[in-house]
């Protein structure tokens, strides 16, 4: 009967507890000789080695005997020994020459082979799926001879499973392959860092195996374990993938020997990048089952993976010519996203929203993306906005998602609470949690992402200004970035009939226009003639104000800001040309005359005409200011005349609501710049 004598690891630990450096080393003695487990390992002071070890891999070596084993050819192998073997072995396409005792002695599988070819006369057995293939069956072939062999974490796993195909269990023989491997993954896989990673990699190919003897399992919860310890029994040195520092490799001149840099909540995220994306998902999900590690930890974990697994997602791009097969890491890492707000960066969650409308990825996970994009849109940039269009589309950008995104945005100042009281609902509105400060910083970057897509020749007018629209529940106290906007699509599209520049120039304010912004658009022959009138008569009376007792900007005359009421339009009028001129072109001189008052204003206002002005000059003012009206009474009168003529053609004011789309006719003649 065979004596065996273990010597456990802890054992030898607790023996050796007053030593600063020690070596794990598993040894046993048998009948046959000595095999035993030696946990290699460096010379590490015990501090930085427990609970767990994070230091170089750890191998298990078994048997004593020499190598015997020879080939002869690339697909023949035998084992050299004064007996002649009396079995033949083929696995794959090699071919084994070996002995019937050593082998049947502690593989139940090769008994019942042996056996049925003894019933037929052959001495000949067919393996054809043993997982690991012929290179792991030399190795539980050895272990049969007794020959030393060496196992470690790249190997161990294909070996046990092939060590469960052929039946080696304790029940054949007592210290059986199986029982040493299942001491070695318990006693030290488990708690090696790397080790488990590189463990749980390889199950990968024999996933069916893996499950059935959960070492898969076992592996994720120990790296979700040591994932989740203390950072200060972490030494960092020993992590996967990250490089040493110069203190480490003793090249830094100024290192005293102690360990001064902290390590890092997320020491471990760059290792868990080795792992495919279903074994990554495993691991984080038990990560978060602990509970231990705060949500931007785990945004960050997934970050890296991002970077390291999806070709070209820095630039917002996945390089591949074959982009569906990266359709799974996307859906998962989204699914994977923390729910608290801030636990990933703005910009990583417009990368992950482009990525999935690259690979085409369900709706399920675009929409959680722009969910938790809407909860933090304030800290986006313009590049980010910029969300390429599908390639079967004419335009250039999804402008319906940027849409989608700030209305979940705005909802954040929507939400309602509902709650029941006498059998009545009634609803109760909450204050908005969005700040002032997030929604003009939201407002201005609208109008930033108006002015690029603007430059798309083929963007429709209604994508343009229902996006602008959106904005408009935001004040802001200037309007000139949406001025912008709206001039630069006026640029780009100069085809536009009289009632779409009508249509897209409602949409700004020109009371919120700068000094600057007025002074460009009382020059820009793209506007229409009754938007210039409504700057220069907003900039008159602001510089009139400035320069008076400081009273502020009155409205526009009734007339002028809903021309459309009252006894100036009839209802009769006779049809006429539906993009007839409305600019009277007799306006010309009375409109340079209003911008040389402007000009003179504005002067005034600069310092320009110094302290020395007597009453007369300032009496002259007010009286230009009045003149002024009076020419803005005149060139309205001459409209309504017009008006009454021409029937649907009569103009709407830039603050109507709902603008009526004029029939394509020839178009008048292009109104030159004033100046």
């Amino acid at each position: 009967m065979v004596k065996v004598l273990f010597i456990y690891t802890y054992i030898l630990y607790g023996i050796c507890k007053f030593d600063t450096r020690v070596l794990d080393i598993v040894g046993v003695y048998t009948e046959s000789g000595f095999w035993g487990i030696a946990f290699h390992s460096s010379w590490i002071p015990r501090k930085e080695r427990d609970p767990f070890c994070f230091d170089n891999m750890k191998f298990m070596k078994l048997g004593s005997k020499p190598d015997t084993f020879r080939s002869d050819g690339n697909n023949v192998r035998y084992v050299a020994s004064e007996l002649a073997t009396d079995i033949a072995v083929t696995v794959g396409d090699v071919k084994f020459y070996l002995h019937k005792f050593p082998l049947l002695s502690k593989s139940a599988c090769l008994q019942k082979l042996v056996a049925s070819g003894n019933e037929q006369n052959c001495d000949e057995v067919q393996i054809s799926d043993i997982p690991g293939g012929s290179v792991v069956f030399e190795i539980c072939a050895k272990f049969c001879y007794g020959i030393t062999v060496n196992l470690n974490a790249y190997n161990v796993f294909a070996t046990r499973c092939a060590a469960e195909y052929l039946g080696m269990y304790e029940t054949i023989e007592k210290g059986n392959l199986i029982y040493k491997i299942d001491i070695f993954l318990n006693s030290s896989i488990v708690h090696s860092w790397k080790d488990s990673i590189i463990v749980l990699q390889t199950t990968k190919s024999l996933s069916p195996l893996s499950d059935e003897l959960k070492v898969d399992g076992l592996c994720v919860d120990a790296i979700a374990t040591n994932a989740c310890i203390d950072v200060s029994k972490v030494d960092w040195s020993y992590t996967y993938n990250r490089k040493k520092l110069p203190e480490e490799n003793g090249n830094d001149p100024n290192f005293n020997g102690v360990k001064s840099r902290p390590v890092p909540k997320d020491w471990w995220v760059e290792d868990l990048c080795e792992l495919e994306i279903d074994l990554y998902k495993r691991v984080i999900m038990s990560i978060k089952t602990k509970g231990i590690q705060s949500h931007e930890v785990i945004g960050e974990a997934l970050k890296a993976y991002s970077y390291r697994r999806l070709p070209g997602f820095s630039k917002g791009v996945i390089h591949s010519r074959d982009v569906g097969k990266y359709r799974s890491t996307v859906d998962t890492i989204v699914w994977l996203l923390p729910a608290e707000k801030g636990s990933v960066s703005c910009s990583f969650l417009f990368k992950l929203l482009k990525a999935a409308i690259i690979v085409d990825s369900g709706e399920m996970a675009r929409e959680q993306l722009v969910r938790q994009i809407g909860q933090q849109l304030e800290e986006a940039s313009l590049n980010d906005l910029l969300i390429r269009a599908a390639e079967r589309e004419d335009v250039m950008y999804d402008v319906d998602m940027v849409k989608k995104i700030m209305n979940k945005f705005l909802m954040q100042d929507r939400n309602a609470e509902y709650e029941s009281e006498e059998n009545k609902v009634q609803e109760i509105q909450r204050p908005g949690i969005l700040t002032d400060a997030s929604k003009l910083i939201v407002a201005k970057l609208i109008d930033a992402y108006l002015a690029e897509i603007a430059k798309d020749p083929n963007l429709p007018l209604s994508k343009f200004v229902d996006l602008a629209e959106t904005e408009s529940c935001i004040s802001r106290p200037t309007h000139n970035g949406l001025y912008r906007a709206i001039d630069m699509y006026l640029k780009e599209h100069p085809w536009m009939s009289k009632s779409e520049r009508k249509r897209i120039c409602k949409l700004m304010d020109c009371k919120k226009l700068s000094a600057d912004a007025c002074m460009h658009a009382v020059q820009n022959e793209r506007l229409p003639l009754r938007v210039v009138i409504q700057v220069l008569f907003f900039e008159q009376l602001r510089g009139a104000a400035a320069t008076s007792s400081g009273t502020s900007t009155p409205d526009l005359p009734k007339s002028l800001k809903n021309p459309n009421d009252g006894s100036h339009r009839s209802s009769r009028s006779a049809p006429t040309n539906p993009e007839e001129d409305w600019d009277s072109v007799s306006a010309t001189e009375e409109l340079k005359a209003l911008k040389t008052e402007l000009a003179a204003l504005r002067l005034r206002n600069r310092g320009d005409i110094r302290n020395n002005v007597d009453n007369e000059a300032a009496i002259s003012k007010m009286k230009g200011l009045m003149k002024s009206k009076r020419i803005f009474t005149k060139i309205w009168s001459s409209k309504a005349a017009i008006g009454e003529n021409s029937g649907s053609d009569s103009s709407e004011s830039l603050g109507s609501a709902n603008p009526e789309e004029a029939k394509s006719t020839p178009s008048r003649n292009r109104r030159h710049s004033v100046s």
